[in-house]
């Protein structure tokens, strides 16, 4: 081992912290933040080499901030450090020089733990617990930070980022989506490279949709239960890098090769005219809690990266259901996740961000708190206040349910959207107004503050829960592969299995389900703010009854692409819903219906009818239903292009069926109406197709139609 003392050093830099290749200088600068430590060590790997072969003493400090220069040191060195101070858990403080632990600030991390019971801090088994100590070196099996080469050569210069109204998101798992495609070359399937393949960006842009929100890519860990189970943390909602992305999804390989292949993806995909959205994990780190690993922030400095109980330091203010939560009230915490958020945009070219359990963000003394100084940071960032934001808006704490409560220029995932419009085409009673409400953009929960229908990313279905084929076709979840005894996953799934539970032969069943899908798709398209895909759910995917797959890294989440004919039908339905919606900015607008005459108009922006023709009255507003009927207006949209025009489109003619048996409407408005947009699982008769103001017209259950006046 070579003596740090042998080393010509030089103090270096307290910034930028992490560590940064000066080439001219022909080395690296070294940055790390401890608050409470009392002495910090680089440690130097070789590759394939478990020990270090050089330990250097950081022997400068600015305040907070550990600092160093060491020569010699190139893109693919790997390094650990090593911080010593007190150990004591009931102070909060879990110092222990034995344990190699990762950069905080690490642009790439080497590859995955490998878990021992030495990457723990006390002794496993022992009777104090997390109180004792242990001196076994963590090195072997802790991955390695990487210095990298941040040098990359873009061309994707040209591309613009999507407005709001114009944009469609698909959520999609980077490895399980291109994982069973036979046309790529199987050496590149599941990868980043994978994704940026001609043929795969041309099936997004053929699908329509505008935006690519990816599913954690931030290095994360497999959870050592999971691992004795022989599964994987597949979702990858268990962070430990916040600036590196995730190895294994490269086909590069992990010595720094990753960042490159991640830009490589951003560049082609931008150069396919799609966004990039990553969904991000700030709200806890893969460390657990007090019986946790140590692997990077519990060894650097506990105290101030965690919320910690104010009764006892010992203890994790678990906001997160995963055993920890970052601590956004000190400064150096925060300075890291905005950091973290700039480099994404500015290196790494992303469009915007999906935040995990977003109100811990907001967290403040305990409570949530949407004035916290991480909202007013990003609202006067200029880097950060340009780009799309969505919060995932709650987290499993008290008050934690914060849906409509975030900033402006902040979009939400609308759980009640999702909840409602379930409930809805299952067969539910409920109240016109609040399906409605959906529709329209949850102007009940988002008008009044200065926000948009814009604010809701309106969705059915996503990663947590089922697809949209088991929506359709399971009652309850079968999360038995899970190994956790079917106890994990919600059981509130608001799903309808249409008269069989599971996989079946029978043809009615069958044309039941590809009908409900269509009611989904339909309604996720008609409705005001900005609609989400599952991907995969245009391909009929199933995870067979799995509502919380987190673990399954197989087929049971990998998007299957050899398609049955009528599975070619559905996503051919699905692409023409999609550029539907595109074509008509009714259904895109910025502003909310109000339910009156437009100007210079003879016709309300919006009218709500009874199945009799008759507008609905007060007392039907609040009733239950199962049947919506609705006019929307278009002639002179109240809303300008980015030329100052006036808009316009067509007027639509919506029915919505979710009761089971056939009902008769009266078709109101005025004119002739053609159809536009079906969930029927047949062709329909000439009556059927174009229809008059005034006649009656019989719609089958569970079924949706949409027509576009032709004539007034």
């Amino acid at each position: 081992m070579v003596d740090w003392r042998d080393i010509p050093l030089r103090p270096g830099n307290p910034y930028p912290l992490g560590s940064t290749w000066l080439e001219e200088e022909d080395g690296v600068n070294f940055s790390l933040f401890s608050e409470n430590a009392t002495k910090v060590e680089i440690l130097l790997f070789s590759r394939n080499k478990k020990y270090p072969k050089e330990v250097i003493e950081v022997r400068n400090r600015m305040a907070d901030i550990w600092h160093t220069f060491v020569p010699g040191i190139r893109p693919g060195h790997l390094y650990a450090y090593r911080v010593h101070g007190p150990y004591k858990p009931e102070e909060g403080l879990r110092f222990n020089p034995n344990k190699a632990l990762i950069d905080p600030y690490a642009k790439a991390i080497s590859g995955s733990v490998e878990w021992d019971d030495s990457l723990f801090a006390y002794k496993i088994g022992d009777q104090r617990e997390d109180l004792s100590f242990d001196e076994r070196d963590s090195s072997p099996f802790i991955p390695k930070s990487v210095v990298i080469d941040p040098n990359f050569n873009w061309d994707d210069h040209h591309f613009k980022r999507f407005a709001w109204n114009r944009t469609v998101i698909y959520e999609l798992h980077v490895k399980g989506f291109t994982k069973l495609r036979e046309d790529l070359d199987e050496n590149i399937r599941g990868s980043y490279k994978a994704l940026a393949s001609d043929k795969v960006t041309e099936y997004l842009k053929d699908l329509g949709i505008t935006s690519v929100e990816l599913m954690p890519v931030h290095h994360f860990v497999d959870d050592r239960f999971l691992v004795e189970k022989g599964l994987k943390n597949y979702w990858g909602y268990n962070t430990i890098g916040f600036f590196a992305p995730e190895c294994r999804y490269s086909s590069s390989g992990c010595g720094g090769e990753q960042v490159k292949e991640f830009k490589e993806m951003v560049n082609a995909l931008h150069n396919a005219g799609l966004e990039v959205i990553l969904d991000v994990v700030f709200n806890h780190t893969a460390e657990g809690n007090h019986m946790g690993p140590t692997l990077s922030f519990k060894g650097i400095d506990n105290l101030s990266y965690y919320m910690l109980s104010p009764e006892n330091r010992r203890y994790y203010l678990d906001y997160t259901g995963v055993g920890n939560t970052l601590n956004m009230s000190h400064p150096r915490v925060l300075q890291m996740v905005l950091d973290s958020l700039r480099y994404w945009v500015t290196e790494m070219h992303v469009d915007g961000f999906r935040f995990d359990l977003a109100a811990a963000l907001a967290r403040e003394l305990y409570s949530v708190n949407m004035l916290s100084t991480f909202f007013i940071a990003i609202q006067q960032d200029p880097v950060l206040s340009m780009v799309k934001l969505i919060a995932e808006p709650w987290d499993v704490g008290p008050g934690g349910y914060q849906v409509g409560n975030f900033p402006p220029f902040w979009a939400e995932w609308n759980g009640k959207y999702r909840d409602t419009v379930r409930k809805f085409w299952r067969g539910d009673s409920l109240p016109y107004q609040e399906i409605a409400n959906r529709i329209m953009g949850s102007p009940d929960i988002y008008l009044g503050t200065g926000k948009t229908p814009y604010a809701s990313v309106n969705y059915v279905t996503s990663h947590d829960g089922f697809t949209l084929q088991d929506l359709v076709s399971y009652n309850s979840k079968h999360n038995e592969a899970n190994g956790l005894n079917n106890q994990d996953g919600t059981n509130e799934n608001f799903s309808w299995n249409c008269g069989f539970e599971g996989e079946t032969n029978d043809p009615n069943v069958i044309a039941c389900r590809e009908r409900m899908k269509r009611n989904f798709i339909i309604t996720l398209f008609i409705s005001e703010g900005i609609p989400m895909l599952l991907g995969g759910d245009e391909l009929s995917r199933t995870q067979r009854g799995n509502n919380n797959a987190f673990c399954q890294d197989n087929e049971i989440s990998w998007v299957r692409w050899n398609l049955s004919d009528g599975e070619y039908d559905f996503l051919n339905f699905v692409r023409r819903a999609v550029k539907f919606y595109d074509a008509h900015p009714i259904f895109r607008r910025a502003k909310y219906f109000q339910g009156k005459k437009l100007l210079g108009m003879p016709f309300k922006d919006v009218t709500w009818y009874k199945v009799n023709g008759e507008e609905v009255d007060e007392n039907t507003w609040s009733s239950p239903t199962k049947i919506l009927v609705l006019v929307l207006e278009g002639g002179v949209i109240d809303e300008h292009d980015e030329l100052g025009n006036r808009i316009a489109d067509d007027t639509f003619l919506i029915i919505m069926n979710s009761d089971q048996g056939h009902i008769k409407v009266k078709i109101p408005g005025h004119g002739k109406w053609n159809i536009v947009l079906y969930s029927y699982m047949r062709h329909l008769s000439d009556k059927e197709k174009e229809v008059n103001s005034g006649e009656e017209l019989e719609v089958e259950g569970k079924s949706v139609l949409v027509y576009r006046r032709v004539s007034s």
